[in-house]
């Protein structure tokens, strides 16, 4: 059996003359794992995905999906991969049931209907409409569309995106039941928090290339810290991040939107250090907050931006 789910090696995808959406991309996705691909609008995730789920050709490079290649094999894959987009429309006077048959017929094999309604936990939806649905329970009913071909490989875009905490909670506990049970996900989301229960490694892309790879805990350690300390000073005030570095306890500094923002180790150390250090140089603190760091801080000091932007 091939080793990985996905492997990528120099994809590139061009729009035109001047839009490079992928540069050169090397991925590699392993069986039985989720793998976040993280970035902003416009890094070039959207393009990869599709790429991978044979939506789009790519412009250059050599792609595998589950050991094969799309433009020999469509057939094999389309019965084995799964997917859910981040906007799906479905007939509004479908039920639930009637909605899964449907796409069971689409595969020559697949789980049966009440089973798939079951792994979304929406049996008492089986007999609904649609239309009646609310937003968390047409979401489940998305990938219950995705997982009805009983797939290898999954590929969620978005997939909680607006949905209240608790319907975010549900589907979460569906993905990692479909991993447990030997599955593969490529996931996309803006949610770090998702990433981090979910994912056991992530990518983040930025202007079409992968600028940082590991686990999330990987990459959060590489930030040097695990704590995040944000300043907001006296307007006007002339700040500069290299002034904070040689404050004990502070591994990073970085000044982003005009507030200052530093990495630490330990907070009962740096903090003190710190409003000390502010006080002897007469600057003005308006404001304070500190956090757990997390992928979107990586995010923040490997590009100087913040995710969503």
């Amino acid at each position: 059996m091939q080793a990985e789910a996905v492997r990528c090696r120099g994809l590139t995808k061009r729009y035109g003359e001047d839009t490079l959406a992928v540069d050169g991309l090397d991925l590699d996705v392993r069986r039985g794992e989720c793998f976040g691909l993280l970035g902003p609008n416009g890094a070039g995730k959207t393009t990869t995905v599709e790429i991978l789920e044979g939506l789009l050709e790519p412009s250059g490079g050599d792609v595998l999906v589950l050991g094969r290649r799309w433009d020999a094999d469509e057939r094999y894959l389309r019965d084995r991969i799964g997917l859910s987009l981040q906007q799906t429309y479905l007939p509004d006077k479908l039920t639930v049931s009637e909605i899964l048959q449907l796409f069971r017929s689409f595969f020559s094999e697949g789980r049966g209907v009440e089973e798939t309604i079951a792994l979304v936990a929406l049996e008492e939806k089986a007999r609904a409409r649609y239309e009646t649905l609310s937003g968390g329970q047409r979401q489940r009913l998305a990938v219950a569309c995705a997982l009805v071909s009983d797939p290898e490989l999954l590929f969620l875009d978005e997939p909680t995106t607006g949905l209240d905490p608790q319907s975010r909670r549900m589907l979460w506990d569906v993905v990692l039941a479909y991993k447990a049970n030997g599955g593969s996900v490529v996931l996309t989301t803006h949610y770090m928090d998702e990433a981090e229960r979910l994912c056991d490694r992530v990518g983040v892309m930025d202007h079409g290339k992968m600028i940082a790879l590991g686990t999330p805990e990987v990459l959060i350690d590489s930030l040097g810290g695990r704590q995040i300390v944000e300043l907001s000073l006296d307007e006007g005030a002339d700040v500069d991040a290299a002034s904070f570095l040689p404050i004990d306890g502070v591994h990073s500094a970085r000044i982003l939107h005009g507030r200052v923002t530093l990495t630490v180790e330990q907070l009962h150390v740096a903090l003190p250090a710190v409003l000390s250090a502010l006080d002897a140089s007469g600057q003005k603190l308006t404001n304070l907050s500190t956090h757990r760091a997390t992928l979107e801080d990586v995010f923040v000091n490997l590009t100087g931006r913040a995710l969503r932007e």
